[in-house]
């Protein structure tokens, strides 16, 4: 039998440290990998997600892409699906109970899980593993024997429960299940090292007295921090509309990439791509000492996370329209394309004009005839790469093909 082999100490350690918010214990996580090399065996890296939702945005890969790490590394990796935990649903951080999925829910937005992870994950390298595997195997009695484990008070040291407790807001029973229910997910894979969310650190912590009890050695937790969105300041969420999709088109991936912050950046380049802390290090000594320009390190960022997600091929595609359309006052061939029908728009053939708001409008670029309106009288449209204030527009002979900007968005509308 081949016995594995592992990158030295030293190289392990920059990249599974890399971005992490704490490890406990980091001693302990040192002398893992260092028996894993006198062993030739790999540790057990398990992640858990309940599939809650069918969509992921870039948050949410950001401990898939740790996982990837040990991957690269030659750790074993478990992709833990929480069928049966998402029956209860996560209550961290939530200030009331979450409404339950069903069986048929849960399947759905397994699958399109897998869909999404694999395009991080090596599929041939990747153990998948539900929890209902075990979980809908307890008896009613080794569930009362689970939960003699922990005391109510105890369960209320959650910040969350808490903090419900506290404002007499409803704590159900079964919510109390859930980080016991995650805690035994560890014991029944024998994980070495579990990641988390900095969020979830109560849970991941139970995880290690379960496994105490049960006479195995208890996991190392490794929490990740919560990743901000294109604002940067709040968390990456659909809801806030700060996100971006894994399965957005490379364009558009792209050039939201672009709009983040210079320091920002720093943050995407650790938690979202594959690179070792030192080389991120040495790329940002490069830019303070003004050897590299921020706009060309951010091109490599969005290019390198936007190559993760479809190819290299059409990230750099997406870069060169993205330089044509906004660098260069272009339009690239991934522009938006509108054809427009000229009694639509009330052209005047006398004068060969049309109404600029009314072409705001029937383009789809502007919500009301009001919005329109003031977004003209802004100063924020342009036509053919010029300020578009007036009422009507004079065009040439049709049909006719512009390039219409408001703000950010630009597409080419052609009236015949």
């Amino acid at each position: 039998m081949v016995m594995p082999t592992f990158p030295p100490l030293a190289e392990q350690l920059d990249l599974i440290t890399k971005g992490a918010a704490e490890i406990i214990p980091l001693d302990d996580l040192t002398k893992r990998i260092e028996a894993s090399l006198a062993s030739g065996k790999p540790m057990r890296i398990k992640a858990g997600f309940d599939p809650t939702a069918p969509d992921l945005h870039l948050g949410h890969t950001v401990l898939m892409r740790k996982l990837r790490h040990f991957q690269q590394l030659g750790h074993t990796v478990i992709f833990l699906i929480g069928d049966s935990t998402a029956l209860i649903g996560d209550p961290t951080g939530k200030s009331a109970t979450r409404k339950p999925l069903t069986r048929e829910q849960i399947a759905e937005n397994a699958k399109t899980y897998q869909e999404q992870v694999f395009r991080i994950l090596d599929r041939d390298l990747t153990e998948v593993r539900y929890n209902s595997e075990w979980l809908d195997a307890l008896s009613y009695y080794d569930i009362v024997k689970l939960m003699a484990q922990f005391t109510l008070s105890q369960m209320l040291e959650r910040e969350d429960f808490h903090k419900r407790f506290n404002a007499e807001e409803p704590i159900a029973l079964h919510e109390l299940m859930y980080p016991i229910a995650q805690g035994y997910d560890s014991v029944a894979l024998q994980s070495d090292v579990e990641l988390g969310g900095t969020d979830q650190k109560f849970n991941l912590m139970r995880g290690r007295d379960l496994q105490r009890h049960f006479g195995q050695p208890p996991q190392i937790v490794l929490m990740m921090p919560i990743i901000e969105g294109l604002d940067g300041v709040q968390k990456m969420s659909k809801s806030l509309g700060n996100a971006i999709g894994v399965n957005e088109p490379p364009f558009e991936m792209f050039g939201k990439l672009m709009q983040v912050s210079d320091e920002l950046m720093w943050r995407y380049w650790t938690l979202l791509t594959d690179l070792t802390q030192s080389e991120i290090d040495a790329m940002r000594d490069e830019v303070a000492a003004g050897t590299l320009h921020p706009m060309d390190a951010k091109k490599a960022m969005a290019r390198t996370i936007t190559a993760g997600f479809s190819s290299a091929e059409h990230a750099l595609r997406a870069e060169e329209n993205w330089a044509t359309q906004f660098q260069k006052g272009g339009t690239s061939e991934d522009t938006e394309r509108v054809s427009l029908d000229k009694a639509d728009l009330l052209y005047d053939d006398a004068t060969h004009t049309v109404g600029t708001d009314r072409l705001l409008v029937s383009a789809g670029m502007a919500a009301s005839m009001g919005e329109a309106r003031r977004k003209r009288s802004e100063g924020a449209v342009k036509v053919d790469g010029e300020a578009a204030a007036d009422v009507r527009l004079s065009l040439a002979a049709l049909p006719v093909t512009l390039t219409v900007k408001l703000g950010k968005k630009t597409k080419l509308v052609t009236l015949q």
